[in-house]
């Protein structure tokens, strides 16, 4: 994919670039869908990748917690709801991100929730209505860089090879010098040490690492990203039933903490909301989950379980 390259919040951004060089359209119809399959196991298959906050992380005991994992949790009861039967969401680690894609694509994961959104990845996998928003920013010492192009001429920024955050950069400041790592973890280590002066990547990951790496005295820049995308859950093609699914689990959510009912209300802030390690204003979240709404019906939400 010779566009400029893309990376999700969950690092599948080569995925839809491999599918392409190996010649793969949309998969076929399917002898089973993925509902059928919970129908008939009581198990959906969700697709976890890596350690990335706010989306997903691991507990001491080794368990699964983050916000993709909540609204995946949410996903299963509205399955459930609608088999008449528990149905569990069964999470499968990963650390390889383009067979993560390529399984989504083929069927054989139901779910992977915390993708960004691209017109590349929609040929292969189909996407839900999204849960969050982000954009490409830069992690930098308070009060140093601002922003501006001006303010990355002969700056070291850290990038993710092959990253929608290396390719931002590159337009926007030629002269900036561009250190690439591995991770967005890695990234805030080479900043904590000094060796870059920034970093650049997706905003509510940074936000997320640098609070987990106790990284003292840093900000956000410029305030609008340089770009922005949805972020929803992806699944297999040709599943009608588990895509209206998907998404009347996450209106309802989206629904839920625009209305302040409880239950969602502290599910989101949770991971995105004024306490949480990204920090975002419930007005702003708000504001953006109406415009999600603003393209599909408004729903009635109950604001007790």
């Amino acid at each position: 994919m010779k566009q400029p390259p893309r990376r999700s919040p969950l690092g599948l951004g080569l995925a839809v670039a491999t599918l392409l060089t190996l010649g793969l359209v949309p998969a076929a119809a399917r002898a089973e869908t993925s509902i059928e399959r919970a129908a008939r196991t009581g198990e959906l298959l969700l697709g976890v990748y890596g350690d990335i906050p706010p989306y997903v992380s691991t507990t001491a005991d080794g368990d699964q917690e983050g916000y993709a994992i909540d609204v995946a949790g949410l996903v299963a009861e509205q399955v459930s709801n609608y088999l008449g039967k528990p149905v569990s969401m069964v999470a499968e680690r990963s650390d390889n991100a383009t067979k993560l894609f390529e399984r989504v694509h083929f069927g054989t994961i139901d779910l992977v929730c915390g993708a960004q959104f691209t017109w590349e990845r929609e040929m292969f996998v189909d996407f839900s209505i999204p849960f969050g928003l982000s954009g490409i920013r830069l992690l930098t010492a308070a009060g140093g860089l601002d922003g501006t192009p001006d303010s990355l001429r002969g700056k070291r920024v850290g990038v993710i090879t092959g990253s929608l955050g290396e390719a931002t950069i590159k337009a926007l400041q030629p002269q900036a010098t561009l250190s690439p790592v591995a991770t967005i973890q890695a990234g805030i280590e080479a900043l904590k040490a000094g060796r870059i002066d920034a970093m650049a990547g997706d905003s509510l990951l940074m936000a997320g690492a640098a609070q987990s790496a106790a990284l003292p005295g840093q900000q956000l820049v410029p305030t609008i990203p340089y770009n922005r995308y949805a972020v929803g859950c992806i699944m297999p093609e040709n599943n009608s039933t588990l895509r209206n699914l998907v998404n009347l689990a996450l209106a309802q959510m989206v629904q839920g903490y625009v209305n302040e009912v409880p239950r969602y209300t502290e599910l989101v802030n949770s991971w995105l909301g004024p306490d949480s390690s990204v920090g975002l204003p419930e007005e702003m979240i708000k504001a953006y989950f109406q415009t999600v709404l603003l393209n599909h019906e408004q729903i009635l939400v109950p604001t007790t379980p």
